[in-house]
């Protein structure tokens, strides 16, 4: 399995974060899936100074560079306009 970093950061429109809270259920069923496949490891959202949420971190994990791709086409966050910049490094979980 090839592991990934992933950083994206919402739009910054005043609407930016009831778009997100409006996407948000279909992002987490998203993610419930990919949990069940193997495919979530962790993640969690950014918060600004006020502690509203204006990105997400996650570390994922797929077979395959395609996967990561199909899954990119099918994330919630990125068809839907919540992200408005995407970065995907690759990670390795450290084991201690």
């Amino acid at each position: 399995m090839k592991q990934y970093l992933v950083t994206g950061y919402d739009y910054s429109n005043p609407d930016a974060l009831q778009h997100r809270m409006d996407v948000r259920p279909h992002h987490l069923d998203n993610l419930k899936a990919l949990k069940a496949n193997g495919n979530y490891i962790l993640g969690g959202a950014v918060l600004n100074d006020e502690g509203n949420m204006i990105g997400s971190v996650m570390i994922m994990q797929f077979e395959t560079d395609e996967e990561l791709e199909a899954w990119k086409a099918g994330e919630p966050y990125i068809t839907q306009k919540v992200w408005e910049s995407v970065d995907v490094k690759p990670y390795k979980v450290a084991t201690v």
